[in-house]
């Protein structure tokens, strides 16, 4: 929301948060697979519902196969990513999601409640229209900048960290028994998330990596720059090694990543 209070203008492409995805989203889908491990703990918290909504869906990431999934994204560069083998996507927005109430079993948000204008509506949207479980794949800001790529990128993470909602809020917005489950990450995450890469840095020197994961988008290309060419640095004299190579064997990480999983 701007200031005033008033709902922010969708960008271009109709991306309707603050990361423009029509100028930084064109090569998402390439980076940001998704990643087995944490589809099957998305899988597990959904349980056996048959109608599933996702909300924020981007490229289609986590989307359940074999299950009835409406999907709604206001980004066009996003919706234009989705695999031909998935519905198309319905150009739409969060907080005004455009279904009868009670129409899903269950619904889904992954890396995205970040993104709404406005949370609140958006979580009571999600509610309104599902009779079951809510799930919703975030991180817990309190977490972030514990990452150790904050020694090298603070202005990214810091970034990060004051755009996640907190969980405890999230969970209180959709109301009845909601937990907080962590989801490890494994060392060879196909979904390019910044923790992702916790044991992989040479995968932030690639401009399209870093474009994947919108934080970026929020500083300036020079200080991006620099914070690349002292990763660079550490990488080439060793240092990086020195204090974090035991997490090139490290077969997964506990980071800020978390489902909030919500049954009214």
């Amino acid at each position: 929301m701007d200031s005033d209070g008033t709902p922010a203008a969708r960008h271009a492409d109709g991306s309707a948060g603050d990361a423009d995805y029509g100028r930084i989203g064109r090569g998402y889908a390439s980076y940001r697979q998704p990643e087995p491990v944490i589809a099957a703990q998305i899988e597990a918290a959904l349980g056996a519902a048959g109608t599933i909504l996702n909300v924020g869906a981007g490229a289609g990431s986590y989307e359940p196969r074999g299950r009835n999934v409406t999907a709604v994204e206001p980004s066009a560069s996003m919706r234009a990513q989705r695999p031909a083998d998935l519905a198309v996507a319905i150009d739409a927005m969060a907080e005004r999601l455009p279904f009868p109430d009670k129409s899903f079993d269950a619904a889904m948000a992954t890396f995205t409640v970040h993104q709404w204008q406005d949370l609140a509506a958006g979580l009571r949207e999600m509610r309104r229209v599902t009779h079951g479980p809510i799930v919703i794949l975030s991180c817990d800001p309190a977490l972030v900048e514990a990452f150790w790529l904050t020694d090298y990128a603070p202005k990214v993470l810091a970034t990060e960290a004051r755009r996640y909602p907190a969980l405890d809020d999230i969970g209180n917005m959709l109301g009845g028994r909601a937990e907080i489950v962590a989801v490890p990450i494994p060392l060879a995450c196909q979904d390019g998330f910044n923790e992702a890469y916790y044991g992989r840095p040479e995968a932030f020197l690639d401009e399209g990596a870093r474009s994947a994961c919108s934080a970026w988008s929020f500083v300036t290309a020079r200080e991006n720059a620099a914070s690349i060419a002292r990763l660079r640095d550490d990488l080439a004299s060793g240092a990086w090694d020195d204090r974090y190579g035991h997490l090139r064997h490290q077969p997964s990480y506990d980071g800020s990543l978390r489902l909030v999983v919500a049954r009214g």
